[in-house]
């Protein structure tokens, strides 16, 4: 094993100090009943909030539950202690809600009013019509 020397160390330290003062982590967070919202506000002093039911493990809980959220540790992640759910700020703040499979799911999930009207109306046509080489 390769030996360590007290600059890689030091390199290494201010590498973790810059994160700390860069990347947004949690400062504290909070379930928002009225807007139905989890809300984060940020140590940059932003806030990013999110509907629990896109989030992995949230999409049944009870206000009650969802309101007994917890700051992890430094503020990278949250934690639902009821609900032995945990996610990850980073990967809320990119746009993951769960695990790829869980992810893969919801986007074949996507409906909307305009959708199924579309569909209604094809379906009255006697279907998509067939492709044509």
């Amino acid at each position: 094993m390769a030996d360590i020397s007290d600059t890689q160390i030091d390199a290494a330290l201010e590498r973790g100090r810059l994160s700390l003062e860069t990347e947004p982590r949690a400062a504290a967070a909070r379930y928002d009943r009225k807007r139905d919202r989890v809300v984060v506000d940020l140590t940059n002093g932003c806030t990013f909030a999110f509907p629990p039911r896109l989030a992995q493990g949230l999409e049944a809980a009870t206000d009650d539950q969802l309101k007994k959220v917890e700051v992890l540790g430094i503020g990278y992640g949250l934690h639902w202690e009821a609900l032995d759910v945990d996610l990850s700020l980073p990967g809320l703040l990119a746009g993951l809600f769960g695990t790829k499979a869980y992810m893969a799911r919801r986007a074949g999930q996507a409906t909307s009013p305009a959708k199924a009207q579309a569909s209604r109306a094809n379906g009255a046509k006697g279907g998509r019509p067939r492709k044509h080489a």
